[in-house]
């Protein structure tokens, strides 16, 4: 685990021309949402315009209203209510209630269909984007995924995919307040066009300080990164099943717990820290627009008192220029949040944008249908990203068509390494790999891993039923049970299925409540029945039989050989008993081939791999 950090790397502040670059952002981001749902996004946008127009009509109606009840106030003794109401004296008053009546329960009832529009959007878009997330990540190159800038860009667009819809009916929202503030400013200009310019002025140094807040909380999420995964990472490891065992027995729960306290109580006064000042100057420029509308204020009641105003025009000039100030405040706030979300937009498009460098060609070819040759190690050489030592160099040997091949080694050796180039999951950086005399790069990728059956050591545990946890060897046969049932025979599982309480559709694993666990070497069993799954040429068992017992490995290795059937095949295992059973083995040491030959002749030879065998084989004695 890493040390906590004492800062963050980098809390650099993006520039003025970043955050303006960032609105390039909100055109796909706004394609994606129509492409989501054309007629949701139509309906929100369609109720949206007409409830823009509800505030100044309500306003326009409560000061006919004033007028009205200020002109039967005026005219003289009021009839009795009951003379009143026959007379039709009230009627206009009534009219005018029972029209604001209607447009307060229209209002209210397009903003209930307008949220019920934009939850529906915004579950749909979040799912559309969680899968084109999903989908790209497939895409991307085992290289990515053991980057950590790249894990960090990751971690923040999971975290975009499910955050940014509220941008959605923020954008949505401006366009409807934009709508209500033309209505606002058009009554306004027709009795004093000079307020509009005041309100203005006092309104744009809030918005100026809120855009600069806005970008500082940003670049406070973008610099933290890396520590909000610690802090995911140690809630995870704190409180899950898989490390429970070892957190108790160490007795690790305090000291997890107060790294955790630490990296969060330094984001929690980082965050304060910004809170703090963003509420100090909030308050004071806030203040500005305050004394905007209270100028305003007394100008409209003086200009009443002078005469020039109704009673009514003073109730609707001063409520339209509060709405207006607060919708302008609304908007310029809401700009300058759109900006800095449109900054988060970054991380996800630009996730989005990480294009593959391993994928096949447009000319690729299918994979030879059989294999006659084999594969070629042509003088590869393979270094990981940002890592001074080739993890393989000058590696040079041929796989023969239909031949088994085990490979020896202590850890570090570079073996894991050789199968990932063979299955394309990595490049090589020098030489190159040919299959049946012809460069690996020149094939389809997909038919490539198509022909290829490979089990890690570091396989997946899917929570997910026992015939579901075979049949992700061969996705497209999921529903083929006598292939799951043929897969778990030839891997030594399906004795370990059927003593589960449900068999085949038995959920195992501890993560749901019906699930059943099931020990180390009899997942390795079930994953093992994965590579069985597939038709394949090519089986790669990379120590997928670690947990087993030494005489189970040697079963399972048995089985495998005896049902290899001219299937090119790799081995890696530490036990030295169960891979002499392989046709020839390559001995690795500091990422080349020291040595290769049969069992007897690599013992008749000595060297690393007769050394390695007796120590091994001491143990046992």
């Amino acid at each position: 685990m890493p040390h906590p950090a004492t800062a963050p790397a980098s809390t650099q502040k993006p520039s003025f021309r970043e955050r303006v670059n960032a609105m390039r952002n909100l055109p796909p981001f706004l394609r994606q949402v129509w492409q989501t749902s054309r007629w949701l996004t139509i309906t929100s946008l369609g109720l949206r315009l007409i409830r823009a127009l509800m505030p100044v009509a309500m306003l326009y109606v409560g000061k006919l209203i004033i007028d009205e009840a200020v002109r039967l106030a005026g005219a003289g003794a009021m009839p009795p209510l009951a003379e009143a109401f026959s007379s039709g004296y009230l009627n206009t008053l009534l009219e005018l209630l029972l029209l604001e009546l209607a447009i307060a329960i229209g209002s209210d009832l397009l903003g209930r269909m307008i949220n019920y529009a934009d939850a529906l959007l915004s579950e749909l878009f979040t799912n559309a984007t969680s899968v084109r997330l999903m989908e790209h990540a497939a895409e991307l190159d085992l290289e990515d995924f053991e980057d950590p800038d790249l894990q960090d860009k990751l971690d923040r667009a999971r975290r975009q995919t499910m955050g940014r819809m509220s941008l959605m009916s923020q954008l949505f929202g401006q366009v409807q307040d934009s709508i209500t503030v033309i209505s606002f400013a058009a009554g306004l200009i027709v009795y004093a066009p000079w307020l509009i310019v005041l309100l203005a002025i006092a309104l744009v140094p809030a918005f100026i300080g809120e855009s600069h807040f806005n970008t500082l909380g940003y670049s406070l999420n973008f610099s933290w990164t890396p520590e909000r995964r610690q802090l995911d990472y140690l809630r995870q490891v704190g409180a899950s099943v898989e490390t429970a065992k070892e957190v108790k027995i160490f007795n690790l729960n305090r000291f997890l717990i107060d790294r955790y306290k630490l990296l969060a109580e330094r984001f929690f006064k980082a965050n304060r820290a910004l809170a703090r000042k963003r509420a100090i100057w909030g308050t004071l420029l806030a203040a500005l627009g305050t004394l905007g509308y209270y100028t305003a204020y007394a100008y409209i009641a003086w200009r009443t008192i002078r005469g020039d105003f109704s009673i009514g025009d003073l109730t609707f000039l001063s409520g339209s220029f509060l709405r207006l100030r607060q919708l302008l405040e609304g908007l310029l706030t809401g700009f300058s949040q759109v900006a800095g979300q449109a900054l988060y937009l970054d991380d996800l498009f630009s996730f989005f944008a990480i294009e593959p460098e391993i994928r096949s060609r447009p000319d690729a070819a299918a994979i030879p249908r059989p294999i006659r040759e084999g594969f070629v190690f042509d003088n590869v050489g393979f270094r990981y990203p940002d890592a001074e030592r080739w993890a393989v160099r000058n590696l040079s040997f041929h796989l023969q068509a239909g031949e088994v091949i085990a490979l020896v080694g202590e850890n570090g050796a570079g073996k894991t390494t050789l199968v990932k180039l063979l299955a394309r999951l990595y490049d090589p950086d020098e030489g190159r790999i040919l299959l049946d005399g012809r460069d690996l790069r020149d094939y389809d990728l997909d038919d490539l891993r198509a022909n290829m059956g490979v089990i890690f050591q570091d396989f997946v545990r899917y929570h997910l039923s026992a015939g579901e946890n075979i049949g992700v060897g061969l996705v497209e046969a999921m529903d083929d049970k006598t292939r799951i049932r043929d897969a778990a025979h030839r891997a030594l599982a399906d004795e370990v299925i059927d003593a589960l309480p449900a068999g085949y559709d038995q959920l195992i694993g501890r993560r749901f409540k019906t699930g059943v666990d099931l020990s180390g070497g009899q997942w390795q069993k079930i994953a093992i029945a994965r590579a069985y799954m597939r038709d394949a040429q090519v089986m790669i068992l990379d120590e997928p039989t670690a947990a087993l017992d030494a005489r189970a490995e040697f079963e399972v290795f048995q089985r495998f050989k005896e049902l290899s059937d001219n299937r090119t095949a790799v081995l890696i295992s530490h036990r030295f008993s169960s891979v002499r059973m392989a046709d020839r083995i390559l001995v690795l040491a500091d990422g080349r081939i020291e040595a290769s030959g049969t069992h007897e002749e690599l013992m008749i030879e000595g060297g690393r791999y007769a050394e390695l065998f007796e120590l091994q084989a001491a143990g046992y004695r």
